[in-house]
């Protein structure tokens, strides 16, 4: 089901970053300082945390700002009893400056020397435990800059993804996540490439069972990336694609903590919404939508008004897209971090000099103790 079966295949591997060198012991202090001073590189929007039980979000007033990081990314503290997952499509760099038909963005902002720091400033900038990516094309890139901030990780690509078919692409896109290594041992890692009537599909999903190291606690983390574009057979097939996800993280992740981030493709009146929340054996809600506690609203009117906004060639798209689910029975969500507000994005909006991505990052704090389901065994 790929969307460029007609053009032929151009097969490159992920080579393209071989001039990055940095000391393997860089402090995440003098890496943002490098990831700063890159040429072409402008300043990033900086968002502050909303705690779980503060006011209901308004994005249409300027939050407060601070100087170099959020109060909230500079008091996190890593702790056993508490997780930190950042969720973000970062937007592949093939589709992006050679597909995607960004009509209000600079041809020089869509460069990846352009964007590839700015890409590590946004991940590193708010010390997440856990990262979930999508439209990942620059996997070696990644790897060896997180892997000197202690993280290692794991990237599975689309079987026919449509970088293939791109003149000068970095290989595939797909999916990966990326995990502290200081703070959890990784007990085993899924792949699924996602079914439709029990037909493959060109989306994936990968999955991590984590064990918190000081506590034995695990965990299980799970991204994807469902198909796009808009349309009712399209909303079906991604429904599909959800049902088939969902029995997939049932098979491997029991009864454990379960974290479901990713690009979904759907707004939250879509079919696949609601049947995320609706497993019963996973028990899942959205993060985001349940740090707005105004009992009067759905989950899907929680949601914050967009994870994407940008200008194509047909008009302007700002919708909500993008998820952080989570096991409500065993975590509590303490914490996200706020969009930025329409004022701070630009009336061109993304991406930018400002910002690489059509997708805004999406970060959500954690509380987790020990539970019944610690056990490797208890499926």
């Amino acid at each position: 089901m790929g969307s460029f079966s007609s053009a032929p295949k151009i097969l490159n591997d992920d080579i393209l970053d071989h001039d990055v060198d940095l000391p393997k012991q860089i402090s995440r202090h003098e890496l943002l300082q490098h990831c700063q001073r890159q040429p072409k590189v402008h300043p990033m929007v900086k968002r502050a945390f909303r705690k779980a039980k503060d006011t209901q979000p308004n994005y249409g007033l300027k939050f407060r700002k601070l100087n170099t990081v959020t109060k909230g990314c500079s008091e996190y503290i890593s702790s056993p009893y508490n997780l930190r997952v950042l969720q973000w499509n970062i937007l592949s760099q093939a589709l992006g400056q050679m597909n995607d038909n960004f009509a209000k963005c600079p041809d020089e902002a869509l460069e990846w020397n352009s964007r590839r720091y700015l890409i590590v400033e946004e991940l590193v900038e708010y010390c997440p435990d856990i990262i979930c990516l999508q439209e990942v094309d620059h996997f070696n890139f990644l790897s060896h800059i997180l892997d000197t901030q202690g993280y290692t990780g794991m990237f599975f690509p689309k079987p026919d993804s449509p970088c293939f078919y791109i003149h000068g692409n970095n290989g595939p896109d797909g999916c990966a996540i990326f995990y502290r290594k200081d703070k959890f041992d990784l007990l085993k890692a899924e792949t699924r490439i996602l079914e439709i009537w029990r037909v493959q599909s060109n989306q994936v999903a990968l999955l991590m069972t984590l064990r918190i190291k000081e506590t034995g606690q695990e965990v299980c983390v799970t991204t994807t990336h469902l198909k796009a574009r808009n349309g009712a057979l399209l909303s079906t097939l991604r429904n599909e694609q959800g049902k088939d996800l969902l029995q997939f993280i049932s098979k491997h992740c029991g009864s454990r903590p379960l974290i479901l981030a990713g690009d979904f493709n759907a707004e939250p009146i879509e079919p696949i919404y609601n049947t995320i929340l609706s497993d019963s054996h996973l028990g899942l809600s959205s993060a985001y939508a349940n740090c707005d506690t105004n009992p009067k609203l759905s989950s899907a009117e929680r949601e914050p008004p967009y994870t994407t906004w940008k200008i194509r060639d047909e008009g302007e798209v700002c919708h909500t897209i993008d998820y952080v689910f989570y096991s409500k029975d065993s975590l509590e969500v303490d914490a996200v971090l706020e969009l930025p507000t329409e004022e701070e994005i630009g009336e061109n909006r993304v991406p930018s000099f400002a910002y690489p991505s059509d997708h805004f990052s999406l970060v959500c704090d954690f509380k987790i103790g020990l539970s019944h389901n610690s056990n490797p065994y208890s499926m």
